[in-house]
């Protein structure tokens, strides 16, 4: 035998001898390996309502200065988002949202439902409200969200915002009809086996559901605007959810031992995180660490969605720095989320995380003014009046009248004619907590619109490198359903 032969020849002996072995009858098992659990995947999906590019500028110097950087600013993948609906240029939270979380173009104030979905106001109901369902019976059909894939794929799923529950944002990740303002429709579909919840759902529903909005929840003789009688807290809780309604019972919640937890703080939208009583009302960075902590009970991992709700009804009303105080505490909410995520997944191999807005807001940034710094209390900084860059001194419009840095493009402070009464304006008026900053174009109170720019959108973690370009909302869906596997 050559050597090439002999080779073989024990190459085959050897591998006889281990089917041998392994096929004997001497009733000893082989040792194997028990499989490893795959990691728990994760989602956070972070959503700053109407909080547009100019307004996460002006967030960044309020808080850090122009120099600094939010938590935002840090996120290593980053894209530009398109915000049109299908039937308008500038979109409302309800399509915008919805194009997220379905990856379908809709229309406006229509909840993640087909394209041809029509939306119809609602009518009186029995309680008086504006709350009856007139949708029709072919208005269209359910558009599938990414927390129903969760739900679907066995993850765990979390709703968090400061607004209602039931507002147009949340709504959009786990309820399916033809106008937003149905609210109490929306909160039934939350209900697990009740009327109108929504299947889709699974037998559990979803795990985590906490912001405002407990008056779509209440009958109407409790104080509420249910008209049908219905007490979905009460059907909640006995499917064994642990609830909160203020700060003390929501910190008396160990979230590492609770499977379900609902907590409405407020009976509409919760408070601007500037005026929140912190006694009756987590922050958003307390929510949403609770909100992991319960999902994290869920080893296959969890779909959480949470929402910066009242940046966008602050810019509603021109009070910026309402808005921007609640810009700062939705990224100190993000930063929260980061860290704990990184406690048990360090380089965020199995956890994405992504960071954008549903629609602009028409705020700007007027003038060639000076840098400011941060916002303190002896420094209004952003929410200051234009000082010129070279000279320091208080620039002038054509009617001899200092102007605020922060402006809007529309809204209730439009001064008529020469702005002449306004030689007096300073930074004590325009840092105020309550200032209306000035418009162009004059609006009812709260009247200032969305904008139609591009948003931005920031990621990090598992699959984040994806988000990159001038991308679609609807196009975040797949790039989130991929990533998570959905």
């Amino acid at each position: 035998m050559n050597r090439k032969s002999l080779l073989i020849a024990a190459l085959s002996a050897a591998f006889l001898a281990a089917c041998s072995s392994s096929d004997n009858n001497s009733g000893t098992a082989t040792p194997t390996t028990p499989p490893v659990a795959a990691a728990p995947k994760n989602v956070i999906f972070f959503l700053g309502d109407g909080m547009g590019l100019t307004t996460m500028t002006a967030a960044r110097i309020y808080s850090v200065g122009e120099d600094g950087e939010l938590t935002m600013d840090t996120l290593p993948e980053t894209a530009f988002v398109k915000t049109f609906s299908n039937d308008a240029q500038v979109t409302d939270s309800a399509p915008s949202m919805a194009a997220y979380m379905t990856g379908v173009k809709m229309n406006n104030e229509v909840i993640s439902m087909s394209q041809n979905t029509t939306a119809i106001d609602p009518i009186t109901d029995a309680a008086g409200n504006k709350l009856g369902n007139n949708c029709g019976a072919s208005n269209g059909t359910a558009a599938t969200t990414l927390l129903e894939l969760a739900k679907t794929a066995g993850l765990g799923t979390g709703v968090v915002s400061t607004a209602r529950i039931t507002h147009a944002t949340p709504a959009a990740t786990y309820a399916h009809i033809c106008h937003r303002d149905l609210e109490n429709d929306i909160a039934a579909a939350l209900v697990p086996g009740g009327a109108g919840y929504n299947s889709a759902l699974g037998a559990s529903g979803i795990d985590v559901i906490m912001g405002g909005g407990s008056q779509f929840f209440k009958p109407v003789k409790d104080g509420g605007k249910r008209a049908d009688g219905r007490d979905l807290i009460a059907e909640l809780k006995a499917k064994n959810y642990a609830y909160a309604s203020n700060t003390t019972e929501f910190n008396a919640i160990d979230g590492s031992k609770s499977d379900k937890l609902l907590a409405l703080f407020t009976s509409s939208h919760m408070s601007y995180d500037l005026d929140r009583d912190a006694t009756k009302e987590p922050s958003l960075a307390e929510m949403t660490t609770k909100a992991m902590d319960v999902l994290a009970r869920n080893g296959k991992g969890y779909f959480l969605m949470v929402e910066g709700g009242r940046i966008d009804h602050a810019l509603h009303e021109t009070t910026a720095k309402k808005a921007l105080q609640d810009t700062v505490a939705f990224d100190n909410a993000i930063k929260a989320a980061i860290a704990k995520a990184k406690l048990t997944d360090p380089t965020l191999a199995n956890t994405l995380i992504v960071v954008t807005a549903d629609h602009d807001h028409t705020l700007v940034l007027n003038g060639y003014a000076k840098r400011t710094g941060k916002t303190t209390s002896a420094n209004a900084g952003v929410l200051g009046v234009v000082k010129n860059y070279v000279t320091g001194a208080v620039d002038k419009d054509l009617d001899g009248a200092p102007y605020p840095i922060i402006g809007f493009g529309n809204g209730e402070n439009r001064v008529q004619g020469s702005r002449a009464s306004q030689a007096s304006l300073d930074e004590s008026v325009t840092s105020a907590n309550t200032y209306h900053q000035e418009a162009v174009i004059r609006m009812g109170a709260g009247g200032e619109t969305h904008g139609g720019t591009d948003v931005f959108l920031g990621a990090i973690g598992k699959g984040s490198e994806s988000f990159t370009g001038t991308i679609d909302n609807t196009k975040v869906f797949s790039l989130v359903k991929t990533a998570a596997g959905l």
